[in-house]
């Protein structure tokens, strides 16, 4: 039996946003093809730093391992998006202040991850679905230096790397500006479900997948 393991934050514990309808590791169980199980270590809420803690939780007949985590860092520094500057040089040193601490703390929990010897697939921050046009660009312009080092990372370490931003591209994905619905939630698993099961890429460096 394969045991496919997920975790991260409320991109995949999703559960509490669906209105009743499927979460994010209903959709994996029912995807995944027999001789396969999947089981949620996600927690909602959680930071790069909370990874060692779910990881301590590890079912022991894990065999694979999907992270999808930088979200709640990013939501956590807000803030430098509101942050009166005198320059957009300025405004470029705060957003690499933010980003050099998530890079720390997101090379660990990757670090952690690869400790068990599994295959690991990591997942980006997609951008939400946020009401005012202006926040939602500034958004997608913040994220980009998160989810270059989530890619970085993971081209280091030879990993899959599931696009989200490539995924959830409707406004029916969202149940509210940062969190995935029920449909959106199908579509991630379809996504996982397709990362978990193609043969390791043979390349060098990561293999990227939209979707």
């Amino acid at each position: 039996m394969n045991h496919l393991v997920l975790l991260g934050d409320s991109i995949l514990d999703n559960g509490a946003y669906t209105a009743g309808g499927p979460a994010v590791i209903t959709h994996v169980q029912r995807q995944l093809p027999e001789g396969w199980c999947a089981s949620l270590s996600a927690v909602d809420g959680s930071t790069t730093d909370d990874i060692h803690s779910q990881l301590k939780a590890l079912a022991p007949d894990a065999t694979h391992l999907l992270l999808s985590v930088g979200g709640n860092n990013a939501l956590l520094r807000a803030d430098v998006l509101e942050t009166p500057v005198s320059s957009s040089g300025e405004a470029l040193l705060l957003l690499s202040e933010v980003v050099r601490e998530f890079e720390l703390t997101y090379r660990q929990a990757v670090t952690a991850c690869l400790g068990f010897h599994l295959p690991l697939v990591v997942c980006t921050v997609y951008h939400g679905n946020f009401p005012d046009a202006n926040y939602q660009q500034r958004v997608a312009v913040a994220l980009t230096v998160f989810n270059d080092v989530i890619i970085r990372v993971a081209i280091e370490n030879r990993l899959k790397v599931i696009d989200l931003r490539l995924v959830c591209t409707s406004a029916d994905d969202y149940a509210n500006p940062i969190e995935p619905s029920a449909s959106g939630g199908e579509k991630i698993a379809q996504a996982i479900v397709r990362a978990v099961m193609e043969p390791a890429h043979s390349l060098r460096g990561a293999y990227v997948l939209a979707g």
